[in-house]
């Protein structure tokens, strides 16, 4: 089986059921060209997708519709790229994680995705103008080095991180937590229209795909797996940026925090993780030097 049909077969796969890869292996292993995957009983189908057999059948008659839709040529009309987990343009960073996506579809410049440094900026959606102005001494010198910004497109820091890089000439990415007809939410409407027309875009999910919460937290892995290194304005105590530090901490990945007013709850996020490990950030030129003396992982 071609290369080709097999990216066909997986992008109507995962139409259907839109899981991360991990989810998928079991399927794989047995039928790794997904070339019997419609003829199989539901009972098999169900054990090795962990549905229940209703469920199964479903899914059984959808991907065979899936099959006979032409998706490769519906996502370009909307100028939107899909990457399998084994195209020569999925970011290899992912791999390293338990569940990867197992599609990633790309809407904007695709070669920021080849970049040699990627640097998520994180923070409260409720930020204030103090990640603000600590951003305006963080990002021009990543952005002067080429470094490209990394963020999740919510609302309050991720916004201001997208924003701002694009204001001082930048290359940024947005990660969604939700598929490309959906904009969310409502008030980066307009940079979202700004993120597809000069940067990139990026979502596990298939276009169709609408907003859920769970999603969210799911999106966090992806920004952190992208970066190298990870900084985190402001954050409450429990939130789902510390979640994302966590996630990058655990991974190995270079964690920066900007220490915050002791009065404000704000703080409370980027102090805890200091006392765990990452480190205080207060202008750009620390990330960098650091991040130039690495080697290039590709």
């Amino acid at each position: 089986m071609s290369k080709q049909t097999f990216h066909h077969r997986l992008l109507a796969l995962h139409y259907v059921l839109p899981v991360p890869l991990n989810r998928l292996k079991p399927l794989l292993q047995v039928d790794p060209d997904l070339a019997t995957c419609e003829r199989m009983s539901n009972q098999q189908l169900s054990y090795l997708l962990k549905l229940p057999q209703p469920r199964a059948q479903k899914f059984k008659e959808s991907y065979r519709k899936a099959l006979e839709t032409p998706l490769i040529q519906a996502y370009e009309t909307h100028n939107i790229t899909p990457l399998p987990f084994n195209h020569p343009n999925y970011p290899k960073p992912l791999n390293t994680l338990y569940d990867p996506p197992a599609v990633l579809y790309a809407k904007g410049r695709l070669d920021y995705l080849f970049m040699n440094y990627h640097v998520a900026v994180i923070g409260s959606r409720d930020a204030t103008d103090y990640s603000k102005q600590a951003m305006s001494y963080i990002l021009p010198p990543l952005v002067k080095h080429d470094m490209v910004i990394v963020s999740g497109l919510a609302k309050g820091a991720d916004a201001m991180a997208h924003q701002l890089t694009h204001d001082i000439g930048g290359k940024t990415i947005g990660v969604l937590g939700h598929g490309h007809f959906h904009r969310y939410p409502p008030e980066n409407t307009n940079l979202y229209a700004i993120m597809e027309k000069y940067h990139l875009t990026l979502s596990e999910y298939p276009p169709y795909v609408s907003i859920q919460r769970w999603y969210f937290p799911m999106r966090n892995r992806i920004i952190s797996g992208l970066s190298q290194a990870v900084v985190v304005t402001e954050a409450k105590e429990k939130s789902g940026t510390v979640s994302t530090l966590q996630h990058a901490l655990d991974n190995g990945k270079d964690v920066y925090c900007v220490p915050g007013p002791i009065t404000s709850m704000l703080s409370l996020g980027p102090h805890q993780s200091l006392l765990e490990g990452a480190k205080p950030v207060w202008n750009g030129y620390q990330i960098v030097e650091e991040l130039l003396s690495m080697p290039v992982n590709k």
